[in-house]
């Protein structure tokens, strides 16, 4: 199985992508401001609005001007110019350098780095982790050194890895089944979830209240607002199919979630939305959670937990260290979880 992907998708394992129609028409999100103004503008500022970006507008690209790593014969250098930056790769004799051209994941836990040489788009071998404060290797590069000095700058991406990582990290960004550089949207977008809205705007600035209605999220069951996050996070039938076992699912919360024992397809309490506002940044605050969990916990004739009123989180859904990405996630698979257990799969 190909580990060696994007540290925040790991899209080319399976090939999941957002993919739209060839004649989808998308309005951008400046359109929806009008009309949602506090649905915008928390978005514009979340983690997902900025899922990609171009290189010269990376904010950790702007500020660290010189990075450096160093793995065997091989240095690497990301250098910052007036023109964006630049990822340089030596062993010593000879050198491969390019113009970085985009930047994956805001950089909560990471941030990697597409470019391209010869033709070709490459995905950096490493990638600037916070932990670090600094370069380390892209998650899945650990499982091989590099033996030249084209595999030391990055992994080459066929045309579906390119299809698969932009369909995820931009909107509108996969038509049918080919990338539309030309009007990709970096960034998950208002359209991303609720589909291309141009006719959806031109109808309502008519006054037309009826034609080009979008879909409504508050609407899904838990088990569809799973397939519809699964899109790019990953469903249970997606893990199930790619047969990945032990932590490096802790990463795919729809599974994840699907796996508890509380979990009920039809109850909306459960699903996604029920605990993270697509709109708004995710919040790292436990005690933000224990309203969602009292929910259904606080009812009458449910047994709730007797050994702590507060920070459900902390204890039913524990943070795991996952190897090479220098970050801990938290497990979505609710538990009770006992000291010495293994990992649930």
């Amino acid at each position: 199985m190909k580990l060696a992907g994007l540290v925040f998708a790991l899209t080319s394992i399976i090939g999941a992508r957002v993919i739209a129609a060839e004649n989808a028409h998308f309005a951008g999100a400046a359109a929806c401001v009008s009309c949602h103004p506090n649905q915008s503008n928390h978005r514009s500022s979340n983690s997902m609005a900025k899922a990609l970006q171009r290189a010269e507008q990376a904010s950790i690209l702007r500020e660290n001007a010189s990075l450096t790593f160093v793995e065997g014969a091989y240095r690497t250098t990301i250098e910052r110019d007036s023109e964006g930056s630049k990822l340089r790769v030596t062993d010593g004799r000879d050198t491969v350098q390019a113009r970085i051209l985009w930047a994956f994941g805001l950089g909560t836990a990471g941030q990697t780095y597409v470019f391209g040489h010869q033709g070709a788009m490459y995905e950096s071998r490493v990638s600037y982790y916070n932990a670090l404060k600094g370069l380390g290797l892209t998650m899945g590069a650990q499982l091989a050194k590099p033996a030249s000095l084209i595999e030391a700058v990055g992994r080459r991406m066929d045309k579906a890895d390119v299809r698969d990582c932009f369909g995820c990290h931009s909107t509108g960004g996969v038509r049918g089944n080919e990338i539309a550089w030309e009007s990709m949207i970096p960034g998950v977008s208002c359209e991303s979830c609720h589909g291309a809205a141009a006719e959806h705007v031109a109808a309502r600035r008519d006054g037309n209240r009826t034609q080009g209605s979008l879909r409504k999220l508050q609407t899904l069951s838990a088990e569809e607002m799973n397939d519809l996050c699964g899109t790019c996070h990953r469903t249970w039938g997606q893990v199930i199919q790619m047969n990945l076992r032990g932590p490096l699912n802790v990463r795919f919360q729809p599974y994840r979630i699907t796996n508890s024992k509380c979990f009920d397809a039809e109850d909306r309490r459960i699903a996604c939305t029920a605990c993270h506002d697509p709109h708004k940044q995710v919040s790292t605050s436990p005690a933000a959670y224990d309203s969602k969990c009292l929910a259904c916990h606080s009812q009458k004739g449910r047994k709730t937990c007797h050994t702590a009123k507060a920070n459900c989180v902390t204890c039913h859904m524990p943070r795991v260290e996952l190897e090479g990405a220098h970050f801990q996630f938290a497990d979505h698979q609710i538990r009770t979880v006992r000291q010495g257990e293994p990992y649930p799969n």
